[in-house]
């Protein structure tokens, strides 16, 4: 009883989060393979699900093969993130606060079971500047790659 309640209690916090859900824009091939998908290069866009105005693009490497298109291959961790103010931005009090400095704003499962692809969000107030952060962790050992993007928060229109 006691497993079951702990895994309710999971579910639920992981629901409260806002996590963007990324839509693929391109890929391109990186190696052939025979059997399955080739190796890719995948560029993905997501809106940063607590600030509009600001879109992040990431491109990450994708593993083909059998393996890969049965969603068993564990993806490298190299990724790249880029984020643009694409309208007016409002940043929520809880960011300005840095209450949130290091949510994530994306997460995509990059192995079958304990490695994932994370953009997560920092605020830096003496500059008003949103600072995006991808990196790949994994339960036992993540990696040291990473990829930072800035979007000024500027004024927009007029």
């Amino acid at each position: 009883m006691k497993l079951r309640t702990l895994a309710l209690s999971m579910a639920l916090v992981l629901s409260m989060t806002s996590v963007a859900v990324a839509e693929e824009i391109g890929s391109v091939s990186t190696v052939f393979k025979i059997l399955g998908a080739n190796d890719k290069v995948v560029i993905e866009a997501f809106d940063d699900p607590d600030i509009d105005g600001v879109t992040c693009y990431l491109s990450r490497a994708k593993k083909g093969g059998v393996s890969g298109s049965l969603g068993l291959a564990e993806d490298t961790s190299d990724a790249s993130v880029d984020c643009v103010q694409i309208g007016p931005i409002t940043i929520p009090a809880r960011v300005r606060a840095g209450k949130e400095d290091g949510e994530a704003v994306f997460k995509k499962r990059t192995s079958l079971l304990f490695k994932t692809m994370q953009v997560v969000r920092f605020y830096d107030p003496k500059r008003n500047v949103l600072v995006y952060l991808s990196y790949s962790d994994r339960v036992v050992e993540g990696s040291p790659k990473n990829s930072i993007s800035t979007v000024p928060v500027l004024p927009w229109g007029k």
